[in-house]
C-alpha cells in the first residue's frame, strides 16, 4: 500500500475513534450493530470507498463536527478527483440517514503517459502536499481538543443540550464548590426561567452521585437512591431500549418555567458507560416517602392530610397544563400517565407530579400538539374511555388534558378511601380492582369502563360526611364518560382549596 493511502486511512481511523455525539443527524453505521446500525453525530455522514490491493470497502459512519476543518467544507469530504483511484469520501448532512444514497466511486487511473506533463505533476504534488498535511493538522487538532476538554471543560462555550440549547459563558456557571448545595445552584442557575441546570453542571453532578440502594422498578428501568456531596437524590436509570422516554422526560423537565413545588424537580440528565452498556441517567429530588401508591398502602390520612396531597397534585397538574405566555414563557403539557405510582410524597404532606417521559407539549403559535416518538403507551387502568376506545381527536390538545383529568379523579378515588373518620377507612385498592385483573388488557378495560359504563365504587358512609362528599362528587365530575363534561384542573384546584378552607390547617399522617 502507498504511504499516501496509509496516511489517508490512518486519518480516517484516527476521525472515527474521536467521533461521539449524543445527539443531531442520524446516521447509517456499517460497524453499529448494537445500536441497529445507526450513529448519531453533530456534523456530517459519510460514504467512503477504498481499495486495497484488489480488494474494494465500503464504509458508512459518522463525522464529528468539531473535529474537521474547515467546518462547513472538510477537506476530508473533497478530495481531489483526478489520481484518486484508492480511496474516495463522500458526505451529507440534509436529512437523516443520507449517506444510504451516497455512491462514491474511485476515479480510473491515469496512464502514466500523462503523469509526464508538467502541468499535471505540478497539481498531483500539491494534492500530495493537501493530503499529507490535512490528515496531520486534523489529528493535532483532534489532540488538543481532548486534552483542552480534560484540562478544563467548565470554559467550553457554546454548549448545546438535547433539543433545548442553552449557551452559558464560564463565569455565568456556579462554582462547583462543596458549600453549594442543589437548591442553592438551582436558585442560582434557573431563577427567572425555571428549567434545568446548565449541561456542564448536569454531567458534573452525575458524575459525583454515588448510588445507594435500588427503590424502584418498572417498565423503563430501575430506581436508585443516590447521593451527592451528603445530599439524597434520585436516579432513575432507564434502560437502552427505553432512550426516547429517557430523551423525551429530560427534554420535558427543561421546559421553561416548567419547575414547581408540585412538579418532581429535575437535577441533571446524563448518560454513563458502565462497560457493558450505556446507563441513560435522569437525577431528580429523592422523597423518602416514596410514591403516593406505596404511601397509601402503608399509610392512612385525616381529612386535611387528604385535601393537602389532593390539592397538590391538582395543583401541580394545572400548572403543567397552563400555557404562561411571554418571552419567558411556558407551554401547556399534558402527562398521558398520570397514576399514583408516578406521584411522589413530600416530607410535608404535599405532592410532586414526575415520569413525564409520555407528556406532550402544545405549540401555540402552530396549534399542533408535540407527540413524542415512543413506543410506550399509558397505563391501561387509568385509560380514559375515549383512549380505550381510540375515538381521542390526537390533534386537539383539550382531548389530553380531559384524559389527565379521568385519571386525576382515579386517584381522589385512591386517597379518598384511605382517609380515616371516626376511625374508620377503607383498605387501600386499585381502580377498578373488583372488575378487572392485576394486569388488565385494553379489551378487558374497554368492557368495564365503555361498554358497562362502571366506575370505581362510592361508598355509602362518605354520604355522612361533608367532607369525603364533596371529594366523591369531585371525583365523579373527572370521570365523565364525555370527556367534554369534566372539570378543568383549574376548576379541581379551586374547589378543594375552598374545600381546605373549611377544614383545620394541622396535619395528622398515620404512618
Amino acid at each position: 500500500m502507498s504511504s499516501k493511502n496509509t496516511c489517508v486511512l490512518l486519518a480516517v481511523g484516527f476521525l472515527f475513534i474521536f467521533c461521539h455525539s449524543v445527539n443531531g443527524l442520524t446516521c447509517y453505521c456499517d460497524i453499529c450493530a448494537d445500536s441497529n446500525y445507526t450513529c448519531v453525530t453533530d456534523g456530517y455522514c459519510f460514504t467512503s470507498i477504498s481499495k486495497d490491493t484488489s480488494v474494494i470497502r465500503h464504509s458508512s459512519r459518522c463525522l464529528e463536527n468539531n473535529i474537521v476543518i474547515p467546518r462547513e467544507k472538510p477537506l476530508i469530504c473533497h478530495y481531489p478527483k483526478k489520481h484518486n483511484d484508492s480511496f474516495v469520501t463522500e458526505c451529507c448532512k440534509d436529512y437523516d440517514f443520507c449517506n444510504r444514497d451516497l455512491k462514491p466511486t474511485l476515479h480510473i487511473k491515469l496512464p502514466d503517459d500523462s503523469l509526464n506533463d508538467p502541468k499535471k505533476e505540478r497539481l498531483g504534488k500539491w494534492e500530495l502536499a493537501i493530503i499529507i498535511a490535512g490528515p496531520i493538522g486534523v489529528v493535532c487538532l483532534v489532540v488538543m481538543l481532548v486534552m483542552h476538554f480534560w484540562a478544563g471543560s467548565n470554559k467550553r462555550h457554546n454548549i448545546r443540550y438535547l433539543r433545548t440549547p442553552r449557551i452559558i459563558a464560564a463565569d455565568q456557571q456556579p462554582i462547583l464548590t462543596a458549600a453549594v448545595s442543589l437548591r442553592d445552584m438551582i436558585e442560582m442557575t434557573t431563577s427567572g426561567s425555571g428549567s434545568g441546570l446548565p449541561l456542564l453542571v448536569q454531567r458534573s453532578i452525575a458524575r459525583q452521585i454515588q448510588l445507594g440502594v435500588p427503590i424502584g422498578k418498572g417498565r423503563f428501568g430501575e430506581v436508585w437512591q443516590g447521593k451527592w456531596r451528603g445530599e439524597q437524590v434520585a436516579v432513575k436509570i432507564f434502560s437502552s431500549r427505553e432512550e426516547r422516554s429517557w430523551f423525551r422526560e429530560a427534554e420535558i423537565y427543561q421546559t421553561v418555567m416548567l419547575r414547581h413545588d408540585n412538579i418532581l424537580g429535575f437535577i441533571a440528565a446524563d448518560n454513563k458507560d458502565n462497560g457493558t452498556w450505556t446507563q441513560l441517567w435522569l437525577i431528580t429530588d429523592y422523597h423518602e416517602n416514596g410514591s403516593l401508591f406505596d404511601f397509601l398502602n402503608r399509610s392512612t390520612v385525616d381529612t386535611n392530610g387528604m385535601i393537602r396531597i389532593a390539592l397538590s397534585i391538582a395543583t401541580g397538574l394545572a400548572h403543567l397544563h397552563m400555557e404562561i405566555v411571554g418571552t419567558q414563557g411556558k407551554p401547556a403539557i399534558a402527562h398521558r400517565d398520570l397514576k399514583s405510582k408516578n406521584i411522589l410524597v413530600k416530607s410535608n404532606g404535599t405532592c410532586a407530579i414526575g415520569d413525564l417521559g409520555l407528556a406532550v407539549r402544545y405549540d401555540a403559535s402552530m396549534d399542533t400538539v408535540d407527540i413524542p416518538l415512543n413506543h410506550r403507551v399509558g397505563t391501561k387502568r387509568y385509560m380514559a374511555p375515549e383512549v380505550l376506545e381510540e375515538t381521542i381527536n390526537m390533534n386537539h390538545f383539550d382531548s389530553f388534558k380531559r384524559g389527565d383529568i379521568y385519571a386525576l379523579g382515579l386517584i381522589l378515588w385512591e386517597v379518598t378511601r384511605r382517609c380515616y373518620i371516626d376511625n374508620i377507612h377503607e383498605e387501600y385498592q386499585l381502580p377498578y380492582y373488583d372488575s378487572v385483573p392485576s394486569d388488565p388488557t385494553i379489551d378487558e378495560m374497554r368492557k368495564v369502563v365503555c361498554l358497562e359504563m362502571k366506575r370505581p365504587p362510592i361508598p355509602q358512609r362518605w354520604n355522612a360526611y361533608p367532607c369525603l362528599q364533596t371529594m366523591s362528587k369531585l371525583m365523579q365530575e373527572c370521570w365523565y364518560h364525555t370527556a367534554s363534561a369534566r372539570l378543568t384542573a383549574l376548576r379541581i384546584k379551586k374547589t378543594l382549596a375552598t374545600l381546605g378552607a373549611m377544614q383545620s390547617h394541622n396535619i395528622n399522617i398515620n404512618i
